[in-house]
């Protein structure tokens, strides 16, 4: 498969926020407004994303830390935070809202979540500490030969992760990074240290905590490692303790697309002009995997240019992966693969690319690498009966390769052991995510005697900010009691129809 997209798609994998779009923090002009929290001051400044009609104005300052807290003659980084302040008085407790990845940075990814803290916002502060790596706090950004962001090497036109070329990419981005930064500081453990360094910086004896996909992973270390200091935490698309990044990627894809297929197998319009998605896949993953295919013409979704490319499996491992941020994507799967199931991969290729455009951008791939070379590495296990599914074992294959070419961390001994007690969690899933599915919120759930699991019927990954929502996540984080939430309200989502033509589902 093409190596440029079926790499996006393993990235993808392990991403918690929708992709396509930059964040940045900018100047508010003349202004020299400054505001503190604790011994912290701040500076006015704007969080933007792309194709938004508006910033959103907040506060910007950088927090001074060691890069090994263990070694007192240790070089020092520069940690970037923002903080969007309470509409109102705030409560004494802020919020610290952590990305995913491991690889995406809090103040670019929020401005697409904004929206699910319109409620909360009344009385609490917001926090976002870009995780060392990331962001503006010392970024580790790997790169290709032509000087762009990337995870390998590779002009796109092979049919298979070269093992030796991932090998080499990873070995040269350590030499390149590890002259100005030590590698093995930049995991969760640093992470969650930061983040209370922080909160010691801004004056505060206890906050709440918001993870995000991998950032569920921090907010679990963080209130083991310091539950005087946390408050509340809520978990959207949550990865247990137990879960090692990656190996349960491929499995959990496929049955999240045999239960997406399921429905249009059960709606007759989606069925009768479509067929069954499932052989339909069956059938375009052969013909994509072969290397004598001619290349298609297609329009460009965003710019409306016509591009020349030759269909391959990555591009469809892309799309089907990229469908757990979208309901809107995932109920054109079935139009899409009856299309390339008859030659015409026009509309596949379209929104692979228009998906896969600014992956690589968006994941600060030395930071990812530090996490998982540090965490999961040592565990990864490629399984036999993955091989045939839509992501088959490349990213473990893939990883391992460049995990042992990358400088290792430690990891806390009792890194695994889940999360326990009587902490108030509250803990969302989306019934169709691929990526964290509902169980591994149950299981986090189980050790935790003041908690509550609640599943949004018929979404995806990162549910924070659909429907109702956001109203649960501040009565919470008001009242901190996740049993008493009236979350009937939920049931009024729904799953997108599945097309059952090109113009979309049957009325």
């Amino acid at each position: 498969m093409s190596k440029r997209y079926l790499l996006r798609a393993l990235a993808l994998a392990l991403t918690c926020l929708p992709l396509a779009i930059h964040a940045q923090a900018e100047s508010p002009g003349k202004s020299n407004a400054k505001r503190s929290l604790g011994s912290l001051s701040f500076e006015a400044c704007s969080l933007a994303a792309e194709g938004m009609s508006s910033a959103i104005e907040a506060q910007c300052t950088t927090l001074e830390v060691p890069e090994n807290r263990a070694d007192s003659g240790s070089r020092k980084i520069k940690l970037s935070l923002a903080w969007i302040p309470a509409s109102a008085d705030a409560e004494p407790d802020p919020i610290f809202m952590i990305a995913g990845g491991p690889g995406q940075s809090a103040i670019e990814s929020y401005p697409l979540v904004h929206s699910a803290f319109r409620d909360v916002r009344r009385s609490r502060n917001v926090l976002l500490l870009d995780a060392r790596g990331t962001g503006g706090s010392n970024p580790l950004v790997c790169r290709n030969a032509e000087g762009d962001a990337a995870i390998t090497d590779g002009d796109g036109t092979e049919m298979s992760v070269d093992i030796d070329v991932a090998r080499d990419f990873a070995k040269r981005c350590a030499d390149a990074l590890g002259a100005e930064s030590d590698l093995r500081f930049y995991t969760t453990s640093e992470h969650i240290d930061d983040i209370d360094a922080v909160r010691e910086a801004i004056g505060v004896e206890k906050i709440n905590l918001i993870g995000i996909s991998y950032g569920t992973r921090v907010a679990q270390q963080y209130a083991a490692r310091y539950p005087a200091s946390t408050r509340a935490v809520v978990l959207d698309s949550v990865a247990p303790n137990s879960l090692i990044l990656g190996n349960d990627h491929a499995a959990n894809l496929q049955a999240a697309l045999m239960a997406q297929f399921a429905r249009c197998r059960d709606i007759s319009a989606c069925e009768k002009q479509m067929g069954d998605p499932a052989a339909q896949l069956k059938k375009v993953a052969t013909e994509l995997r072969r290397d004598d295919l001619p290349s298609i013409s297609y329009r460009d979704m965003t710019s409306g240019e016509w591009k020349q490319e030759v269909p391959t499996f990555g591009h469809l491992a892309l799309l089907l992966r990229m469908y757990a941020y979208s309901p809107e994507a995932a109920a054109t799967l079935p139009y899409i693969l009856f299309e390339a199931s008859s030659g015409r991969y026009e509309a596949m290729m379209a929104q692979a690319s228009n998906l896969g455009r600014s992956l690589s951008e968006q994941i600060y791939h030395g930071m990812q690498l530090s996490v998982m070379c540090s965490e999961d590495a040592d565990e990864f296990a490629a399984r036999e009966e993955d091989r045939d599914g839509v992501l088959g074992t490349e990213f473990i294959e893939f990883a391992k390769a460049q995990c042992s070419a990358w400088p290792r961390g430690s990891r806390d001994a009792n890194f695994r052991k889940p999360l326990s007690g009587d902490l108030p969690v509250l803990l969302v899933s989306g019934e169709f995510d691929p990526v964290t599915p509902s169980r591994y919120a149950d299981e986090v759930a189980s050790n935790l005697t003041n908690s509550r699991a609640l599943v949004l019927p018929g979404q995806g990954h990162s549910v924070i900010g659909i429907g109702c929502m956001p109203k649960l996540f501040a009565q919470f984080i008001e009242t901190t009691d996740a049993k008493q939430l009236d979350a009937t309200c939920l049931e009024r989502l729904k799953p997108l129809p599945p097309f059952a033509g090109a113009y979309g589902w049957e009325p």
